[in-house]
């Protein structure tokens, strides 16, 4: 039989999605001494590796570029590696709002962003955003939202982002694949109730178009919610 030049399909591994990352990275992503400097500072003060990685970073930054976005809410802050992509898709008068529980992570990230001279850009917020995210009301509506916090407060967060979005603005949800758990029947938990209780309240919700896109890179398997408000 003629060779095809197609090799046999195989299981690929988070090591075959590292190394893609890395390799695709290597042409597409410029050296950022901020960026690393937060990812560095980060791991130095003990945060969980839970963040967006760099490609999916730069994609956050291009979507915001790609809607002319002027101001982002972000729910869950962490160290602000995100937040610092977001900041730099901003113009000079761009302002971000984040949500963060944890006093010691906004710490973290605010000096983290003073050191990426983003700092006049951004707020963060303290606290649990379900409680904090009902309490404003700006005088201009947001044009992008980004929702990374804890999946069971999914619906609450998403519901608040789109009430304090612009009509065209975007919600764009992480971690709503989970390795494909989020689809298996047999299985759940709070994290994947969290993901489906948003999926149906979608379903119904004439004011929202949307789709999930499954990914795979140095971060695993997963996957991030795209909504746009009509």
């Amino acid at each position: 039989m003629a060779a095809t030049g197609r090799r046999p399909p195989h299981p690929t591994t988070i090591e075959d999605w590292a190394r893609s990352d890395v390799y695709h990275n290597s042409f597409l992503l410029p050296k950022d001494d901020a960026l690393e400097a937060a990812l560095k500072n980060n791991k130095e003060q003990g945060l969980p590796d839970i963040g967006v990685s760099a490609a999916q970073g730069k994609l956050l930054n291009l979507l915001a570029k790609s809607i002319n976005a002027k101001r982002v809410l972000e729910v869950g802050t962490l160290g602000g590696y995100s937040t610092i992509w977001f900041a730099k898709a901003l113009p000079a008068d761009g302002k971000i709002v984040t949500f963060e529980i944890d006093e010691g992570h906004a710490k973290i990230a605010s000096q983290n962003l003073e050191a990426a001279g983003l700092a006049e850009k951004v707020s963060i917020v303290v606290g649990a955003a379900a409680q904090e995210l009902p309490k404003l009301h700006p005088e201009e509506p947001f044009d992008l939202a980004f929702i990374d916090a804890d999946k069971p407060s999914n619906l609450v967060y998403f519901q608040e982002s789109k009430r304090l979005l612009r009509k065209g603005g975007v919600i764009i949800v992480d971690n709503v694949v989970r390795n494909g758990r989020v689809s298996d029947p047999n299985l759940t938990n709070e994290d994947i109730e969290g993901v489906r209780a948003l999926l149906k309240a979608i379903q119904s919700d004439e004011e929202i178009e949307a789709t999930t896109i499954g990914t795979v890179g140095e971060k695993g398997y997963d996957g991030f919610l795209y909504a746009l408000r009509k």
